[in-house]
């Protein structure tokens, strides 16, 4: 034990960058690629499906159970033309994290022989019913009450990740309580869209929507994984509970926009091109103010959009780093005596005029 840190400092020391060729093309050329976006829509849906997906986005209604059909079969072929085998309803408890159940897409045909087909019905994209009582719920709930319904969000756009079509979804009880940071969000956009016309139309009665714009920033840390793993504190609860502070911190605030290592820059680069590839606009990389703390940022989006977005690039970046000998720290405050890590956003709202 007494060498097991000198031993990983001479391990991490000796790592070279890993390094990922760029996809073909310009980002232009492949933005986007596995998201089930108005692009793709153009190509599996018809021209009222997708009008009458759009009307429901931007006016909050139901889709109707015939259109629910339409867009499910759709989604369907793009995802196993794209490789998927497996769906999922994507939704985000209240953990800090996603959860997601893998159900396949295959089904018995009702005939002699017991063979299968695959199988995509509007009924199992509009909603689903997991087990929802070893869930978090803050105490509105009895434990054992295990009902609960995850119902699709037309307005963010379905993606697939490995070979699962994830959807994404609002999570609730039975009785119609949100247990999840998503419905609280969508109830919230609607009351200040509403609030918003209302005060607007007094100077332009034109104004029939406001939208919510977020652009987040992702702050993190970035630890070799043999330091890492040499620190069971990091290991356990993703942050330091013990030790010293490093001989040199921030004090001479000669990281922040320094410089970016090569093996720092060659992660970042290969999280910019999946993301890409699942339409997150990422722009902004640089080094932040604590040593090995870096931040990336994309172009601001739709509030809903966004933070959905925020997650899948954190989940992104978790499944790289390990790729590039990294470990991901994204607690808040992980080191005594340095900057924590922050996601402060910038916010507006816009109208449709």
């Amino acid at each position: 034990m007494s060498t097991l840190r000198f031993s990983a400092i001479v391990e991490a020391s000796k790592r070279l960058p890993v390094m990922e060729e760029a996809p073909k093309g310009q980002p232009s050329d492949y933005y986007g690629k596995y998201v089930f976006n108005r692009k793709q829509m153009a190509k599996y849906l018809s021209r009222d499906t997708i009008k009458v997906i759009v009307d429901a986005i931007d006016e909050g209604i139901t889709l109707p159970r015939e259109i629910a059909e339409h867009v499910a079969a759709g989604m369907k072929m793009w995802a196993m033309e794209m490789g998927a085998s497996h769906y999922t309803h994507w939704f985000q408890p209240l953990t800090d994290g996603t959860a997601e159940k893998h159900d396949s897409f295959i089904d018995y045909v009702d005939a002699p022989g017991g063979d299968i087909i695959e199988k995509f019905s509007g009924k199992l994209l509009a909603q689903q019913e997991p087990d929802a009582s070893s869930f978090p719920s803050g105490g509105i709930r009895n434990t054992f009450e295990a009902r609960g319904y995850t119902a699709w969000d037309p307005s963010s756009p379905a993606f697939i990740v490995d070979d699962t079509l994830c959807i994404p979804t609002v999570f609730i009880s039975y009785t119609g309580e949100a247990l999840d940071y998503k419905t609280p969000l969508l109830k919230a956009l609607s009351a200040v869209d509403k609030a918003a016309v209302e005060v607007c139309r007094l100077f332009d009665p034109k104004v029939n929507k406001v939208y919510s714009y977020l652009g987040w920033e992702q702050e993190y840390f970035l630890v070799d994984q043999a330091l890492y793993d040499a620190r069971p504190d990091l290991n356990l609860t993703g942050r330091t509970l013990m030790g010293h502070e490093s001989a040199k911190n921030q004090q001479l605030e000669d990281h922040y926009f320094g410089s970016i290592p090569p093996r720092v820059a060659a992660f970042m680069r290969e999280v910019e091109f999946e993301a890409y590839k699942y339409g997150i606009p990422l722009k902004t990389r640089h080094n932040e103010v604590a040593p090995n703390q870096f931040e990336l940022a994309p172009v601001f989006g739709e509030t809903n959009l966004s933070i959905d977005q925020n997650l899948l690039v954190m989940s992104l970046m978790h499944r790289l780093a390990a790729k590039h000998h990294f470990r991901l720290v994204l607690h808040e405050k992980p080191f005594a005596g340095v900057n924590g890590s922050g996601k402060h956003n910038n916010w507006s709202l816009g109208t449709d005029t």
